[in-house]
């Protein structure tokens, strides 16, 4: 079995940015959370004039080099508005946050370092070239580039596209995935199982996992137990970026899908990872297609996500990483585990005095229950080569979610 780390390497290896040539341009709200696929050129000069950063005193420096200068104030500046002509020699304005300096100028002071009275202002200290101005430029200049390919799209990134004149940008698209879940035993939702059913919900909920990763999910049918309905099932998968599949991976009787794939033409690289929950995991490729064989259970299929689908679409995507948080906590109580397994537990975390998660772990841990799944913050990471590890012992985690403090 190989371990996690090796799986996720292997996988991430085998994957590419989905082609430039995919991109698609959309309005600035739209593209919050892509990567940007092309360097973005700024249209403007920003500032595109010198301006206060002070409600105050625009003037030469020269003009006040000692404390105790007194000069006459020509006018007033306010933003928005063009200052009304070039500031006479040795006079001072009235100049407000966001105001342009007039021709002439080279400091604010701020109003508080300024004593006025009637039509003349004095200055408390001596002025200083360029104090409290914004200069024109100083942000980015026109054809200058604003933001590099690839650059993650978040609010702010958003607000300089607008600044350097853009309301529309190009970015690598969502890969489309298809959720294929699997079972003879599964209804739809809706429905009211039977003796021996039950109701299909990793569907759903992995496609939910898919969004919230970035991509476009494509919800399939259950396919059946058996060859001839999983070979239409994967019909209708052909040709997008991924595939996930739910159930059907391990080395039952009825666990079809790995060899369904590999009639399909997928080429298989490998069906074990060294992990609880969720060992039986299939990584392959089927043409152009990233194939992913979940198990069935919820727990393991949302974990075996989490671990190494999530990562892959988001490198598909051209976007970094796994978007996780990765820290240290302290388990809150003692755990046993398979000594040569990775266990990855699902926790509440909790913050400590003195800066440490406190990694609570869910009241069950049991793969097919539904209340497992839900509800928890971490993925405390256990690791292999120990059978025993004691309350308060420091372990990895990945943050799944925001930690919330402990009720009152």
């Amino acid at each position: 079995m190989l371990t996690p780390d090796t799986a996720r390497a292997r996988i991430l290896a085998a994957l590419s940015p989905l082609s430039p040539l995919a991109a698609e341009r959309l309005p600035l709200p739209a593209a919050l959370g892509r990567a940007l696929a092309e360097d973005l050129l700024s249209e403007r000069t920003l500032p595109p004039f010198d301006a206060s950063t002070m409600d105050g005193y625009a003037l030469r420096a020269a003009d006040a080099a000692r404390a105790g200068a007194r000069l006459p104030v020509a006018f007033e500046v306010f933003a928005g508005r063009p200052a009304p002509g070039p500031l006479p020699a040795g006079a001072c304005c009235r100049i407000f946050t966001g105001g342009a300096l007039p021709a002439g100028a080279d400091a604010v002071e701020m109003q508080e370092e300024v004593r006025r009275s009637g039509r003349a202002a004095t200055f408390r200290r001596p002025a200083v070239p360029w104090r409290f101005v914004r200069r024109r430029g100083s942000d980015v200049r026109a054809g200058q580039e604003a933001l590099p390919a690839g650059t993650v799209i978040d609010p702010g990134a958003l607000g300089l596209a607008a600044g350097v004149g853009r309301t529309e940008l190009l970015v690598r698209r969502r890969p489309r995935v298809a959720i294929l879940p699997t079972g003879d035993e599964l209804v739809s939702p809706g429905q009211v199982p039977g003796p021996g059913q039950l109701v299909e919900t990793n569907g759903v909920a992995l496609a939910a996992a898919a969004a919230e990763a970035g991509a476009d999910p494509v919800l399939l049918p259950v396919a059946r137990d058996d060859a001839a309905s999983l070979a239409r099932a994967l019909e209708a998968a052909r040709g997008l970026d991924a595939l996930v599949t739910a159930g059907g991976v391990s080395v039952g009787e009825r666990d079809l899908v790995r060899g369904a794939l590999e009639r399909a033409g997928a080429t298989l690289d490998f069906w074990r990872v060294a992990i609880r929950p969720g060992k039986p995991f299939t990584f392959g490729l089927w043409d152009r297609t990233a194939v992913f064989g979940l198990p069935g259970n919820p727990a393991s299929a949302l974990v075996t996500f989490e671990l190494f689908v999530r990562p892959a679409l988001r490198a598909l995507a051209g976007l970094p990483g796994d978007g996780r948080v990765h820290v240290q906590g302290r388990l809150a109580v003692a755990q046993e585990k398979p000594a040569d397994l990775t266990v990855y537990l699902r926790c509440r975390a909790r913050p400590r005095a003195g800066g440490d998660l406190e990694l609570e772990p869910l009241r069950t841990q049991a793969s097919g229950d539904l209340s497992s799944t839900t509800g928890h913050d971490a993925l405390a990471i256990l690791p292999p080569g120990r059978e025993r590890l004691a309350r308060g012992a420091r372990v990895a985690a990945v943050l799944v979610g925001t930690p919330r403090p402990r009720p009152s």
